[in-house]
């Protein structure tokens, strides 16, 4: 019989993933089957994932009965916090709260999988480089996929513009939706704003860490290490209903970024009436 996991074996799988891309023996997740997803991973890192879903941040997901039982569909969600806690969560808290326990594979942006030490746990966990040719093939498996369309400007976003939608890209989601005919999930997440209020950014000296920036907080740099713990705020994420695909037209892109501006709505309205509910940052 095995031993159930405890914080302390999920921090060992973390830092596990981490040390596996360094060394003569270093894995990258490109080279592995199913671009380095392991399903056990969710499992064995769940204690430390449940700590911060459950007792850290408080999450309260609304909607979890509009992710389908079975087969594909596109989560489009917001983005944000200097630190992407916000995708852990979403994928965890939808495989804790699904009477399925789907699992949400995420589109990354690329400069997770340039950072070794982080390359290794977002693909274990179900990220994949966020593109249309890695999201096809998972959709059309009966996978459920994660989208931030925000992208970096998103989870860059300063304090003062938090809860502001940032562009949302060409509406690379819509077309993705279209092609596949796979319907698209709104999702809303209040909260994550605040945990790293991001004053200012600093690029020059972010290249070598694999990041794209290193936030400048009221914690950060100051406290050092210390100054990187999100601040625990209480969130609650919001699943909207399905909103059905752009008609499978290739030469309608008026059609398409129409669905996409659908979509982009339905969040800034959850965002607008959560934020309109919510009385502390702290306490909800």
């Amino acid at each position: 019989m095995s031993t159930p996991p405890t914080i302390r074996s999920a921090l060992a799988a973390v830092v596990e993933a981490m040390r596996s891309a360094y060394g003569p023996d270093a894995v990258k997740p490109q080279q592995l089957a199913d671009g380095g997803h392991d399903e056990t991973f969710i499992e064995r890192t769940a204690p430390l994932l449940e700590f911060l879903y459950a007792k850290y941040f408080r999450v309260r997901m609304i909607g979890i009965e509009n992710v389908p039982a079975e087969g594909p569909a596109l989560l489009v969600a917001n983005h944000s916090g200097g630190l992407p806690y916000d995708g852990a969560m979403l994928i965890y808290g939808i495989y804790r709260e699904h009477p399925h326990h789907r699992r949400l594979r995420a589109l990354v942006a690329n400069f997770a999988f340039h950072s070794g030490w982080m390359a290794n746990v977002v693909a274990k966990i179900g990220g994949v480089r966020a593109s249309q040719e890695t999201a096809q093939p998972l959709l059309a498996a009966g996978n459920l996929v994660g989208v931030f369309p925000e992208g970096l400007k998103g989870v860059g976003k300063l304090y003062r513009e938090r809860y502001r939608l940032a562009r949302f890209g060409r509406g690379g989601f819509a077309r993705l939706s279209r092609q596949t005919q796979v319907p698209m999930i709104p999702v809303a997440i209040v909260g994550a704003e605040e945990i790293h209020p991001v004053m200012g950014k600093i690029t020059a000296l972010a290249g070598p860490l694999g990041i794209p920036y290193i936030p400048i907080t009221p914690t950060f740099p100051w406290l050092g290490p210390l100054g990187l713990l999100p601040v625990p705020t209480k969130w609650t994420i919001r699943i909207g209903a399905p909103i059905a695909p752009p008609p499978p037209v290739v030469d309608d892109p008026d059609g398409t970024a129409r669905k996409a501006e659908e979509v982009r709505s339905a969040i800034d309205t959850m965002i607008a009436d959560l934020l309109a509910q919510r009385r502390s940052i702290i306490f909800g």
